[in-house]
């Protein structure tokens, strides 16, 4: 099997994975039903040398969904490898992709200047090209069945879907059908969530239970040099 037809029964299987009828996401599964999810197949997880590659397809992705109308969008980043660990060697790698696109990004964009770039902040979210995400990690070795991929993924949801959500009276609903399948799907509910704002969402980002001990380890490295206007 060629790397392109290995990269689309990957993409298949994601998309399988959140059709499924009992996944507790109903955000996903409308973005999924309006094929608003755009995916990417890299290597390793550990592996710096796909980091342009995931930068330029999150890139041409906030272009596009700046572009759109549709409430529900998400980019997904999906790696080949490595198929067996725990969630503390996850953390681990997800951190470190997360930290080396952001240091790429901050060479030509600013942070999105609507949330906190301090990971310790209530406002906090994370940016690439000027748009806030709320990011969302996936592996096999997760601990919360929704969470539970076959492949470690990271998701990228912007952090304006959710504002748009609110304006319209529509976030809150959401959230509590989503809590209630995931009870029914997980058997419990995820112990990190919590709303923006009150904490920050660093700590549902992973899908590790914490401990007020835990210190994320992101930085970011945007300044307030010269960059591109985000366009």
């Amino acid at each position: 099997m060629n790397d392109l037809s290995t990269s689309s029964s990957i993409i298949e299987e994601y998309l399988e994975f959140i059709g499924n009828k009992a996944f507790p996401c109903i955000g996903a599964k409308a973005a999924l039903g309006k094929e608003r999810i755009r995916c990417l197949v890299v290597d390793h997880l550990a592996c710096p040398k796909d980091d342009n590659a995931i930068l330029e397809f999150i890139y041409d992705f906030v272009d596009d969904y700046r572009q759109s109308s549709d409430l529900y969008s998400s980019a997904v980043v999906i790696f080949k490898g490595p198929l067996a660990m725990d969630e503390e060697r996850f953390e681990a790698m997800f951190w470190s992709r997360l930290q080396s696109i952001s240091n790429l990004d901050s060479q030509r964009f600013a942070y999105d200047q609507r949330v906190g770039r301090d990971p310790a902040s209530p406002t906090f979210s994370f940016s690439l090209k000027e748009e806030a995400f709320y990011i969302i990690g996936l592996h096999p070795g997760s601990s919360r069945l929704a969470r539970q991929f076959t492949y470690p993924a990271i998701v990228f949801n912007p952090h304006t879907q959710f504002e748009k959500l609110r304006e319209i009276s529509k976030y809150e609903p959401m959230k509590q059908v989503v809590r209630s399948r995931d009870v029914k799907y997980s058997g419990s509910v995820n112990p990190m969530l919590a709303d923006f704002g009150e904490t920050s969402e660093v700590v549902q980002y992973s899908g590790r239970k914490y401990d007020e001990n835990w210190r994320c380890p992101f930085i970011s490295q945007h300044g307030n040099k010269e960059h591109h206007t985000a366009t």
